[in-house]
Protein backbone atom coordinates (compact mmCIF):
# COMPACT_ATOMS: atom_id res chain seq x y z
CA UNK A 1 0.00 0.00 0.00
CA UNK A 2 1.28 3.62 -0.68
CA UNK A 3 2.80 5.86 2.13
CA UNK A 4 3.38 9.04 2.41
CA UNK A 5 6.82 10.76 2.56
CA UNK A 6 7.79 12.20 5.73
CA UNK A 7 7.49 15.63 4.20
CA UNK A 8 4.15 15.21 2.81
CA UNK A 9 3.12 13.19 6.00
CA UNK A 10 3.77 16.19 8.13
CA UNK A 11 2.48 18.75 5.72
CA UNK A 12 -0.81 16.71 5.89
CA UNK A 13 -0.91 16.75 9.60
CA UNK A 14 -0.42 20.13 9.90
CA UNK A 15 -3.49 20.91 7.35
CA UNK A 16 -5.23 18.40 8.76
CA UNK A 17 -4.96 19.97 12.11
CA UNK A 18 -5.17 23.40 11.35
CA UNK A 19 -8.39 22.16 9.58
CA UNK A 20 -10.27 20.07 12.02
CA UNK A 21 -9.28 20.94 15.67
CA UNK A 22 -12.59 21.03 17.23
CA UNK A 23 -12.70 17.20 15.50
CA UNK A 24 -9.59 15.76 17.76
CA UNK A 25 -10.77 17.34 20.79
CA UNK A 26 -13.77 15.68 20.25
CA UNK A 27 -12.34 12.33 18.92
CA UNK A 28 -10.34 12.43 22.56
CA UNK A 29 -13.19 12.95 24.67
CA UNK A 30 -15.61 10.24 22.52
CA UNK A 31 -12.53 7.59 22.31
CA UNK A 32 -11.12 8.14 25.67
CA UNK A 33 -7.40 6.56 23.98
CA UNK A 34 -7.20 9.21 21.33
CA UNK A 35 -3.86 10.43 23.11
CA UNK A 36 -2.40 6.90 22.58
CA UNK A 37 -0.75 6.31 19.30
CA UNK A 38 -2.36 3.19 17.38
CA UNK A 39 -0.06 -0.07 16.91
CA UNK A 40 1.61 -0.01 13.87
CA UNK A 41 0.07 -3.28 13.18
CA UNK A 42 -3.14 -1.42 13.19
CA UNK A 43 -2.27 1.41 11.24
CA UNK A 44 -0.60 -1.04 8.51
CA UNK A 45 -3.60 -3.37 8.18
CA UNK A 46 -6.29 -0.26 8.60
CA UNK A 47 -7.74 -1.19 11.42
CA UNK A 48 -9.48 1.59 13.80
CA UNK A 49 -10.05 -0.30 17.22
CA UNK A 50 -12.92 1.29 18.77
CA UNK A 51 -15.09 -0.45 21.75
CA UNK A 52 -18.87 -0.81 21.47
CA UNK A 53 -19.40 2.16 24.05
CA UNK A 54 -17.23 4.04 21.75
CA UNK A 55 -18.47 3.52 19.05
CA UNK A 56 -22.26 4.65 20.50
CA UNK A 57 -20.59 7.68 21.71
CA UNK A 58 -19.26 8.70 18.40
CA UNK A 59 -22.31 8.33 16.81
CA UNK A 60 -21.49 5.77 13.86
CA UNK A 61 -24.17 4.22 12.48
CA UNK A 62 -23.60 0.58 10.03
CA UNK A 63 -25.73 -0.19 7.21
CA UNK A 64 -25.77 -3.81 5.13
CA UNK A 65 -23.94 -4.63 2.28
CA UNK A 66 -26.79 -6.13 0.09
CA UNK A 67 -28.26 -6.28 -3.76
CA UNK A 68 -31.03 -2.99 -4.04
CA UNK A 69 -32.32 -0.58 -6.75
CA UNK A 70 -30.53 2.45 -8.32
CA UNK A 71 -32.66 4.90 -9.80
CA UNK A 72 -32.65 7.94 -12.35
CA UNK A 73 -35.06 10.36 -10.67
CA UNK A 74 -35.80 14.38 -10.82
CA UNK A 75 -36.98 16.62 -8.24
CA UNK A 76 -39.67 19.22 -8.72
CA UNK A 77 -42.50 20.91 -6.95
CA UNK A 78 -45.62 19.28 -6.00
CA UNK A 79 -49.19 20.36 -4.77
CA UNK A 80 -51.21 18.30 -2.39
CA UNK A 81 -54.78 18.13 -2.89
CA UNK A 82 -57.77 16.74 -2.03
CA UNK A 83 -58.89 13.71 -4.83
CA UNK A 84 -61.82 15.09 -6.94
CA UNK A 85 -63.10 11.37 -7.13
CA UNK A 86 -63.40 11.15 -3.58
CA UNK A 87 -65.32 14.38 -3.12
CA UNK A 88 -68.93 14.55 -2.17
CA UNK A 89 -71.45 17.46 -1.72
CA UNK A 90 -74.36 16.90 -0.08
CA UNK A 91 -77.35 18.87 -1.43
CA UNK A 92 -80.88 19.84 -1.63
CA UNK A 93 -83.07 18.99 -3.86
CA UNK A 94 -85.97 19.74 -2.68
CA UNK A 95 -87.12 23.58 -1.27
CA UNK A 96 -88.12 24.43 2.26
CA UNK A 97 -86.13 25.19 5.61
CA UNK A 98 -83.42 23.72 7.43
CA UNK A 99 -84.67 22.00 10.79
CA UNK A 100 -82.03 20.05 11.87
CA UNK A 101 -77.94 19.76 10.89
CA UNK A 102 -76.49 16.45 12.48
CA UNK A 103 -73.03 16.95 11.64
CA UNK A 104 -70.10 19.82 12.43
CA UNK A 105 -66.81 20.16 10.53
CA UNK A 106 -64.38 17.14 10.44
CA UNK A 107 -66.92 14.84 11.73
CA UNK A 108 -66.55 11.46 10.33
CA UNK A 109 -69.89 10.58 7.91
CA UNK A 110 -70.72 7.29 6.62
CA UNK A 111 -72.70 6.61 3.18
CA UNK A 112 -75.96 6.83 3.13
CA UNK A 113 -76.18 8.28 7.09
CA UNK A 114 -78.60 11.03 7.63
CA UNK A 115 -76.41 14.33 7.89
CA UNK A 116 -79.73 16.73 7.52
CA UNK A 117 -83.33 16.98 7.83
CA UNK A 118 -85.61 19.72 5.79
CA UNK A 119 -88.99 20.94 6.54
CA UNK A 120 -90.31 21.25 3.09
CA UNK A 121 -93.91 22.08 1.92
CA UNK A 122 -92.95 20.41 -1.54
CA UNK A 123 -92.16 17.14 -0.06
CA UNK A 124 -95.37 17.23 2.05
CA UNK A 125 -97.47 18.27 -0.48
CA UNK A 126 -95.66 15.20 -2.62
CA UNK A 127 -96.42 12.38 0.40
CA UNK A 128 -99.85 13.57 0.77
CA UNK A 129 -100.76 13.35 -3.14
CA UNK A 130 -98.94 9.59 -2.82
CA UNK A 131 -100.89 8.47 0.32
CA UNK A 132 -103.65 9.88 -1.15
CA UNK A 133 -103.30 7.56 -4.88
CA UNK A 134 -102.68 4.51 -2.27
CA UNK A 135 -105.96 5.17 -0.74
CA UNK A 136 -107.58 5.61 -3.96
CA UNK A 137 -105.76 2.31 -5.44
CA UNK A 138 -107.17 0.31 -2.80
CA UNK A 139 -110.76 1.54 -3.43
CA UNK A 140 -110.51 0.57 -7.07
CA UNK A 141 -108.37 -2.82 -6.91
CA UNK A 142 -111.33 -3.68 -4.43
CA UNK A 143 -114.28 -2.64 -6.80
CA UNK A 144 -112.38 -4.27 -9.56
CA UNK A 145 -111.92 -7.64 -8.18
CA UNK A 146 -115.37 -7.25 -7.06
CA UNK A 147 -116.73 -6.44 -10.45
CA UNK A 148 -114.52 -9.18 -12.19
CA UNK A 149 -115.66 -11.82 -10.26
CA UNK A 150 -119.15 -11.11 -10.78
CA UNK A 151 -118.42 -10.69 -14.55
CA UNK A 152 -117.00 -14.38 -14.46
CA UNK A 153 -120.09 -15.85 -12.88
CA UNK A 154 -122.44 -13.87 -16.03
CA UNK A 155 -123.88 -12.22 -13.24
CA UNK A 156 -122.46 -8.72 -14.12
CA UNK A 157 -122.21 -7.06 -17.25
CA UNK A 158 -118.98 -6.61 -19.83
CA UNK A 159 -119.49 -3.20 -19.65
CA UNK A 160 -119.41 -2.50 -15.98
CA UNK A 161 -116.37 -4.84 -15.71
CA UNK A 162 -114.60 -3.12 -18.12
CA UNK A 163 -115.09 0.50 -16.37
CA UNK A 164 -114.22 -1.01 -13.40
CA UNK A 165 -111.15 -2.49 -14.87
CA UNK A 166 -110.19 1.00 -16.85
CA UNK A 167 -110.37 2.93 -13.39
CA UNK A 168 -108.49 0.70 -11.33
CA UNK A 169 -105.87 1.03 -14.30
CA UNK A 170 -106.25 4.78 -13.61
CA UNK A 171 -105.83 4.71 -10.10
CA UNK A 172 -102.73 2.33 -10.19
CA UNK A 173 -101.25 4.56 -12.82
CA UNK A 174 -101.79 7.38 -10.45
CA UNK A 175 -100.06 5.78 -7.81
CA UNK A 176 -97.21 5.10 -9.85
CA UNK A 177 -96.76 8.51 -10.54
CA UNK A 178 -96.96 9.81 -6.91
CA UNK A 179 -94.50 7.55 -6.25
CA UNK A 180 -92.20 8.29 -9.44
CA UNK A 181 -92.19 12.00 -8.00
CA UNK A 182 -91.31 10.85 -4.62
CA UNK A 183 -88.57 9.45 -5.75
CA UNK A 184 -87.42 12.43 -7.59
CA UNK A 185 -87.37 13.93 -4.54
CA UNK A 186 -84.56 11.96 -3.47
CA UNK A 187 -86.90 9.55 -1.02
CA UNK A 188 -85.60 5.82 -0.97
CA UNK A 189 -87.49 2.73 -1.53
CA UNK A 190 -87.29 1.88 1.88
CA UNK A 191 -88.81 5.70 3.10
CA UNK A 192 -91.85 5.46 0.79
CA UNK A 193 -92.86 2.46 2.33
CA UNK A 194 -92.82 3.92 5.77
CA UNK A 195 -95.00 6.60 4.63
CA UNK A 196 -98.34 4.84 5.78
CA UNK A 197 -96.44 4.36 9.31
CA UNK A 198 -95.43 7.68 9.51
CA UNK A 199 -96.91 10.60 11.83
CA UNK A 200 -98.83 13.45 10.26
CA UNK A 201 -96.81 15.58 11.70
CA UNK A 202 -93.48 14.39 10.25
CA UNK A 203 -95.06 14.77 6.55
CA UNK A 204 -93.37 17.56 5.81
CA UNK A 205 -89.72 16.42 7.00
CA UNK A 206 -87.22 15.20 4.15
CA UNK A 207 -84.11 13.14 5.57
CA UNK A 208 -80.62 14.31 4.01
CA UNK A 209 -78.52 11.27 3.01
CA UNK A 210 -74.76 11.65 2.90
CA UNK A 211 -73.75 10.40 -0.90
CA UNK A 212 -70.51 9.42 0.32
CA UNK A 213 -68.29 7.87 3.22
CA UNK A 214 -65.14 10.23 4.18
CA UNK A 215 -65.45 13.61 6.46
CA UNK A 216 -66.89 17.25 6.74
CA UNK A 217 -64.61 19.49 5.14
CA UNK A 218 -67.32 22.48 4.82
CA UNK A 219 -70.71 23.15 5.42
CA UNK A 220 -72.82 26.21 3.83
CA UNK A 221 -75.83 26.51 6.01
CA UNK A 222 -77.24 27.15 9.17
CA UNK A 223 -80.44 26.00 11.18
CA UNK A 224 -83.68 27.64 9.73
CA UNK A 225 -81.84 28.74 6.54
CA UNK A 226 -84.43 28.65 3.12
CA UNK A 227 -82.65 26.52 0.69
CA UNK A 228 -83.46 24.42 -2.18
CA UNK A 229 -85.21 27.28 -3.68
CA UNK A 230 -84.21 30.35 -6.71
CA UNK A 231 -81.30 32.07 -5.76
CA UNK A 232 -80.88 29.90 -2.34
CA UNK A 233 -78.11 27.79 -1.32
CA UNK A 234 -78.02 24.27 -2.86
CA UNK A 235 -74.89 22.78 -1.49
CA UNK A 236 -75.33 21.95 2.38
CA UNK A 237 -72.05 20.21 3.01
CA UNK A 238 -68.97 18.78 1.34
CA UNK A 239 -67.66 15.51 2.25
CA UNK A 240 -63.88 14.52 1.28
CA UNK A 241 -62.59 11.03 1.78
CA UNK A 242 -59.24 11.45 2.76
CA UNK A 243 -57.63 8.16 3.14
CA UNK A 244 -55.98 9.10 -0.70
CA UNK A 245 -54.61 12.64 -2.03
CA UNK A 246 -53.44 13.56 -5.00
CA UNK A 247 -50.33 15.78 -5.91
CA UNK A 248 -50.13 17.99 -9.12
CA UNK A 249 -46.30 17.82 -9.70
CA UNK A 250 -44.44 20.22 -11.87
CA UNK A 251 -42.05 18.75 -14.48
CA UNK A 252 -39.87 20.60 -16.62
CA UNK A 253 -40.47 20.35 -20.27
CA UNK A 254 -36.93 18.74 -21.05
CA UNK A 255 -38.19 16.08 -18.86
CA UNK A 256 -41.76 15.53 -20.04
CA UNK A 257 -40.80 12.61 -22.42
CA UNK A 258 -39.23 10.74 -19.51
CA UNK A 259 -42.74 10.32 -17.78
CA UNK A 260 -44.91 7.61 -17.69
CA UNK A 261 -47.68 6.82 -15.75
CA UNK A 262 -47.02 4.17 -13.03
CA UNK A 263 -43.47 5.68 -12.51
CA UNK A 264 -42.72 5.74 -8.36
CA UNK A 265 -43.30 9.25 -6.34
CA UNK A 266 -42.25 10.22 -3.04
CA UNK A 267 -43.37 13.37 -1.34
CA UNK A 268 -40.96 15.04 0.93
CA UNK A 269 -41.41 18.30 3.26
CA UNK A 270 -38.22 19.82 5.12
CA UNK A 271 -36.39 16.75 3.99
CA UNK A 272 -38.47 13.65 5.55
CA UNK A 273 -40.26 11.47 3.52
CA UNK A 274 -43.63 11.64 4.18
CA UNK A 275 -45.52 9.34 1.37
CA UNK A 276 -44.70 7.25 -1.36
CA UNK A 277 -47.27 6.55 -4.54
CA UNK A 278 -47.63 6.48 -8.58
CA UNK A 279 -48.44 8.94 -11.08
CA UNK A 280 -51.46 8.29 -12.18
CA UNK A 281 -52.03 10.80 -15.07
CA UNK A 282 -49.51 13.15 -17.20
CA UNK A 283 -51.77 16.21 -18.52
CA UNK A 284 -51.60 16.30 -22.48
CA UNK A 285 -51.04 20.18 -22.34
CA UNK A 286 -48.56 23.13 -21.26
CA UNK A 287 -49.02 25.55 -18.49
CA UNK A 288 -48.30 28.87 -20.47
CA UNK A 289 -47.32 30.41 -17.66
CA UNK A 290 -44.68 28.23 -15.98
CA UNK A 291 -43.71 26.48 -18.86
CA UNK A 292 -44.01 23.36 -17.19
CA UNK A 293 -46.01 20.10 -17.61
CA UNK A 294 -48.17 18.82 -14.79
CA UNK A 295 -48.32 15.25 -13.54
CA UNK A 296 -50.92 13.98 -11.33
CA UNK A 297 -49.94 11.73 -8.58
CA UNK A 298 -52.17 9.53 -5.84
CA UNK A 299 -50.98 8.73 -2.92
CA UNK A 300 -52.30 6.70 0.36
CA UNK A 301 -53.15 9.03 3.20
CA UNK A 302 -54.77 6.76 6.23
CA UNK A 303 -52.40 8.44 8.71
CA UNK A 304 -53.83 12.01 7.81
CA UNK A 305 -50.08 13.15 7.29
CA UNK A 306 -51.04 15.20 3.73
CA UNK A 307 -52.78 18.01 4.22
CA UNK A 308 -54.62 19.76 0.80
CA UNK A 309 -52.89 22.74 -0.18
CA UNK A 310 -49.29 22.24 1.04
CA UNK A 311 -46.30 22.49 -0.99
CA UNK A 312 -44.22 19.80 -1.24
CA UNK A 313 -40.96 18.58 -2.87
CA UNK A 314 -41.64 15.14 -5.35
CA UNK A 315 -38.87 12.74 -6.56
CA UNK A 316 -39.91 11.00 -9.52
CA UNK A 317 -38.00 7.79 -10.33
CA UNK A 318 -37.89 7.76 -14.27
CA UNK A 319 -36.15 4.16 -13.78
CA UNK A 320 -34.83 1.67 -11.61
CA UNK A 321 -32.24 -0.91 -11.59
CA UNK A 322 -31.41 -3.42 -9.89
CA UNK A 323 -27.83 -4.25 -8.50
CA UNK A 324 -25.94 -7.21 -6.84
CA UNK A 325 -24.78 -5.07 -3.89
CA UNK A 326 -24.81 -1.07 -2.86
CA UNK A 327 -23.83 0.71 0.05
CA UNK A 328 -25.32 3.98 1.27
CA UNK A 329 -23.40 7.29 -0.67
CA UNK A 330 -22.45 8.39 2.96
CA UNK A 331 -20.53 5.40 3.23
CA UNK A 332 -17.83 5.65 0.65
CA UNK A 333 -14.86 7.88 1.24
CA UNK A 334 -11.66 8.70 -0.70
CA UNK A 335 -8.36 7.88 1.10
CA UNK A 336 -4.93 8.06 -0.53
CA UNK A 337 -6.52 8.64 -3.84
CA UNK A 338 -8.30 5.18 -3.51
CA UNK A 339 -12.17 4.60 -2.56
CA UNK A 340 -12.30 2.73 0.33
CA UNK A 341 -15.42 2.13 3.25
CA UNK A 342 -15.23 1.15 6.82
CA UNK A 343 -16.04 -2.12 7.26
CA UNK A 344 -16.96 -3.08 10.91
CA UNK A 345 -14.96 -5.87 12.64
CA UNK A 346 -14.70 -7.37 16.25
CA UNK A 347 -12.48 -4.75 17.02
CA UNK A 348 -13.92 -1.85 15.27
CA UNK A 349 -13.50 -1.00 11.61
CA UNK A 350 -11.48 -1.86 8.79
CA UNK A 351 -10.59 0.18 6.02
CA UNK A 352 -10.96 -1.67 2.55
CA UNK A 353 -10.84 -0.53 -0.78
CA UNK A 354 -13.53 -1.24 -3.06
CA UNK A 355 -14.66 -0.71 -6.76
CA UNK A 356 -17.38 1.16 -7.06
CA UNK A 357 -20.43 1.32 -9.92
CA UNK A 358 -22.95 3.56 -11.09
CA UNK A 359 -25.06 5.73 -8.04
CA UNK A 360 -27.60 7.92 -7.56
CA UNK A 361 -28.91 10.13 -5.09
CA UNK A 362 -28.76 8.00 -2.13
CA UNK A 363 -26.92 4.51 -3.04
CA UNK A 364 -23.57 3.26 -4.76
CA UNK A 365 -23.14 0.34 -6.28
CA UNK A 366 -20.17 -2.04 -5.50
CA UNK A 367 -18.26 -4.02 -8.12
CA UNK A 368 -15.98 -5.60 -6.00
CA UNK A 369 -14.16 -5.49 -2.67
CA UNK A 370 -17.51 -6.02 -0.15
CA UNK A 371 -19.34 -9.26 0.06
CA UNK A 372 -23.20 -9.68 0.90
CA UNK A 373 -23.78 -9.49 4.75
CA UNK A 374 -20.57 -7.25 5.98
CA UNK A 375 -21.92 -3.82 7.65
CA UNK A 376 -20.06 -0.87 6.79
CA UNK A 377 -19.64 2.52 8.47
CA UNK A 378 -22.39 4.97 7.08
CA UNK A 379 -22.42 8.07 9.26
CA UNK A 380 -20.03 10.00 10.77
CA UNK A 381 -17.68 8.15 8.72
CA UNK A 382 -15.02 11.47 8.89
CA UNK A 383 -14.59 10.18 12.24
CA UNK A 384 -12.97 7.11 11.26
CA UNK A 385 -10.71 8.76 8.47
CA UNK A 386 -9.48 11.24 10.33
CA UNK A 387 -8.37 8.49 13.57
CA UNK A 388 -6.80 6.21 10.74
CA UNK A 389 -5.30 9.35 9.13
CA UNK A 390 -3.60 10.55 12.28
CA UNK A 391 -2.58 6.86 13.62
CA UNK A 392 -0.85 6.60 9.99
CA UNK A 393 0.72 10.27 10.83
CA UNK A 394 1.65 8.73 14.42
CA UNK A 395 3.09 5.79 13.28
CA UNK A 396 5.50 7.71 10.84
CA UNK A 397 7.30 9.61 13.91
Amino acid sequence: MRRFGLGAALAAAVALGAALPPLYNSLRSWLGTADEALPAAAAEDGLVPLSAAQIAAARIETALVAPGMLARAIVAPAMVAVDPDRIGKVAAKVAGTIAELRKKLGDPVEKGEIVAVIDSREVADAKSDYLAALVQLDLQSALFQREKGLFEKKIAAEQSFLKARSVYEEARLRADLARQKLAALDLSDEDIAELPRQKTGALRSKDIRAPAAGRVIERRVHLGQPVGGEGQEKELYQIADLSVVIAEISVAIADLADLREGQRVRLAHGGEEDAEGRIVFIRPTIDHETHSGRAIASFSNEAQKLRAGASMTARVFLAEREVPLRIPRAALLSFEGDPIVFVRAPEGFVKRKVTPGESDREWVEILSGLEPGEQVAASNVFVLKAELGKARLEGLD
